[in-house]
């Protein structure tokens, strides 16, 4: 025991190490993690009993992470793009799926060394995709949500297969087992359903019994998650631990205590999927790599342009616009988990052999590493090649942008969320213009009559549409450095001889500093004006009961509203 603490800390303090050294370089912390565990797998660092002990902390990590994506999802906005995923997810799936295996065959594999390889390469990852995502805050964009549900989906998929495998009688037949297809698919529907009935009839009784402590809540939180996992993952359901880690975290999704479960778990979802990516890159076969390497560079490039193509021109076709599409296809350009898991099945079987395990491996790896600055680069990619992807868009788009015809003394709301939500009762709505990337937002403010431009203000097409030509005011409450930097700057440019007033949103001093200087009317820094506003409640030296009772008024007054 000994032995395998010593193994695992120094695994930790070497992908530490690596951490600091990628995160000074300005480069994505999953290639250090990944060359820990190549570095692991070379010099035989461990022995069995740390990778034994490291492959549970790698599964905790998994089970975290989609706990957290289940979190942070609601029934009613999975509603809302059901089918933008399956007429997406199931159209690229079958594509990369007829592509990759075309390309197999000409390298000379077997057919159903074909077939399994190209399903392979068609699963895309959903923890690396979820976990860049999270870290851009792309999660609640349009193509976040598309993108995360297509995953979901090809997950879905892949369990899917690997229950077919085991109905195949032997190599050779096509003798499937389709009585199995329908109880997973049976299985898979009464849970889904049974998790929504259980997350609005069930979980906000009880879990509101374990609000008041915060401990309580957390261990609470922590074994609903694993309950769940396991009981999804018996042999009576059949399903993986992710999928049951994911329907936990959907199960809770509804109840008021979600953002306090998830600020608890995010700090161990982090440090064991750091585990997971360690173990992924000492899971490469060093063995024979030179007869590999071609190989695995053909696969390579399918993965990382083939699929990410296939993705912007299917997404083109269903009328998105290009930005949206490019980074949604930006995001599909490696391997999956599952992938490596399907492939062993089809191996324990005897379809595919040792080397097309580790070429597929290795072809995993490599695409990780490209594809995760693919999707943390993808703005200035995007800049790159945004002429070119004119040739993927309709004409006719999904993401139209609203009429933009108003009259002068205009008001422009930038993000109608938390804080623009509350503005837009305070302020005239016949006067404001609202700018939201939230396609749920968008949806429920269009419905109340509210002017909406569907966009993101960091689409410098989006930003060149909008009137500010007849605005009076500007408001930013979008809380990201970079656009609102980019507003400023694209005003500036403008030279109008009456420029509207601006003000912005800053998390820190450093970053008001930086808006006044270029330009702002007003910077709202929440953490002094909350300070300022309490100040204000108070006369010497005490709260001021009168004006506190006034306050308060007025508040339960805008929160019915």
């Amino acid at each position: 025991m000994e032995g395998t603490f010593v193994d695992v800390s120094l695994i930790i303090v070497l992908a530490a190490t690596l951490g600091i050294i990628a995160h000074r370089l300005r480069q994505p912390t999953i290639v250090a993690y990944l060359a820990t565990g190549i570095i692991v797998s070379v010099f035989g660092v461990f022995n069995l009993d740390s990778k034994n002990v490291l492959d549970v902390m790698a599964t905790f990590g998994i089970t975290f992470l989609l706990f957290l994506v289940g979190l942070e999802m609601r029934i009613h906005e999975l509603k809302s793009i059901g089918k933008a995923i399956i007429n997406v997810g199931v159209l690229h799936l079958l594509t990369s799926l007829v592509l990759g295996f075309i390309l197999v065959r000409a390298l000379g594999m077997s057919i159903w060394e074909s077939v399994f390889v190209a399903l392979a390469l068609t699963f895309s990852s959903t923890i690396i995709v979820v976990k860049l995502l999270s870290e851009k805050r792309d999660l609640q964009t349009l193509y976040g949500r598309i993108v995360v549900g297509v995953l979901l989906l090809q997950d879905l998929i892949a369990m899917i297969a690997l229950i077919l495998l085991s109905g195949i009688e032997h190599p050779g037949t096509s003798s499937f087992s389709f009585s199995s297809a329908i109880v997973i698919a049976a299985k898979g529907i009464v849970l889904f359903w049974g998790t929504i009935w259980v997350s609005k009839k069930i979980i906000p009784k009880y879990i509101e019994r374990f609000a008041h402590s915060q401990e309580m809540l957390f261990i609470v939180s922590i074994a609903w998650a694993f309950g769940i996992a396991l009981l999804v993952a018996s042999p009576v359901i059949g399903f993986s631990i992710e999928i049951g880690g994911f329907l936990a975290g959907l199960a809770l999704a509804q109840s008021a205590e979600q953002f306090q479960i998830t600020a608890r778990i995010r700090p161990l979802r982090d440090f064991f999927i750091v585990i997971f990516f360690i173990m992924l890159g000492s899971s490469l076969v060093v063995n024979d790599l030179a007869h590999l390497l071609l190989p695995a560079i053909a696969l390579s490039l399918f993965v990382i342009l083939v699929k990410p193509i296939a993705m912007i021109a299917i997404m083109g076709f269903f009328g998105y616009r290009k930005r949206t599409s490019f980074f949604a296809g930006a995001t599909t350009a490696q391997i999956s988990e599952f992938s490596l898991i399907v492939l062993a099945a089809a191996y324990a079987m005897g379809y595919v052999s040792q080397q097309t395990i580790a070429l597929v491996t290795l072809t995993c790896v490599i695409t990780i590493i490209i594809s995760t600055y693919f999707i943390t680069k993808s703005d200035a990619l995007y800049q790159i090649f945004s002429k070119g992807l004119t040739l993927f868009e309709r004409k006719t788009r999904l993401q139209e942008f609203a009429p933009l015809h108003e009259p002068r003394g205009e008001i422009i709301l930038i993000g109608a969320h938390r804080m623009g939500q509350y503005l837009l009762k305070l302020i005239n709505s016949k006067k404001v213009l609202i700018v939201e990337f939230d396609p749920i937002i968008f949806r429920a403010l269009t419905q109340k009559g509210y002017k909406v431009v569907f966009g993101d203000v960091s689409d410098h097409e989006i930003l060149a549409s909008l009137p500010f030509e007849k605005a009076t005011s500007v408001i930013s409450t979008v809380p990201v450095y970079d656009d609102n930097i980019a507003i400023l700057k694209h005003l500036e440019e403008l030279q109008l001889k009456k420029p509207p007033s601006v003000v912005v949103n800053a998390q820190n001093e450093w970053e008001a500093k930086r808006y006044y200087a270029e330009g702002a009317s007003y910077v709202l820094f929440p953490h002094f004006v909350g300070a300022q506003h309490i100040g204000s409640l108070f006369s010497n030296g005490k709260l001021d009961d009168k004006q506190a009772k006034k306050n308060r008024a007025s508040d339960l007054a805008m929160f019915k509203t």
